[in-house]
């Protein structure tokens, strides 16, 4: 079975994806910075005032916020160099294209822990709820893309 196909689907679907999150990231963060706690000369934060705080969600959601970020910018840069991967599809292009796949694989792990979080924590709106589901199938697609190409490389079909 030819797996490039597959891996390249992958590929530009995980692109696609990251891309939504990046853009429903930005949009929160922009939120945030427009809406957020605004402290005026001579003024004392609140006791439990937090940096990452969100005007829009819950206690969850500056942390899922900067993670997926996060996670979207590497997973992008992964795509990158899966892209340089898929066009030369040799052995010497795969420890590069695993390990970026790979660290943004563990980087959205993570945001989909924290977007876990912030469902169990019930409110939060249809962009973050949006975001969150996004988080929760790359997980899954960024993972499959990780074997696609790794399954190549073990079936004898990267030259």
């Amino acid at each position: 079975m030819q797996l490039k196909p597959i891996a390249g689907l992958l590929l530009f679907l995980n692109f696609c994806m990251y891309a939504i999150v990046l853009g429903i990231g930005g949009w929160a963060v922009d939120r945030a910075i427009d809406h957020g706690f605004v402290i005026e000369p001579g003024f004392q934060l609140p006791a439990h005032f937090s940096p990452i705080s969100f005007p829009m969600g819950n206690a969850a959601t500056g942390f899922f916020v900067v993670f997926a970020l996060i996670a979207g910018v590497v997973g992008v840069a992964s795509v990158i160099s899966g892209l340089n991967h898929i066009r030369s599809w040799g052995v010497d292009s795969l420890p590069a294209a695993a390990s970026a796949g790979a660290i943004a694989w563990s980087l959205t792990l993570l945001a989909m822990g924290f977007a876990c979080k912030e469902i169990e924590l019930h409110v939060r709106n249809a962009r973050l709820r949006t975001m969150e589901a996004f988080i929760i199938i790359l997980s899954a697609t960024q993972l499959f893309y990780i074997g696609a190409i790794h399954g190549a490389a073990l079936g004898g079909r990267v030259y």
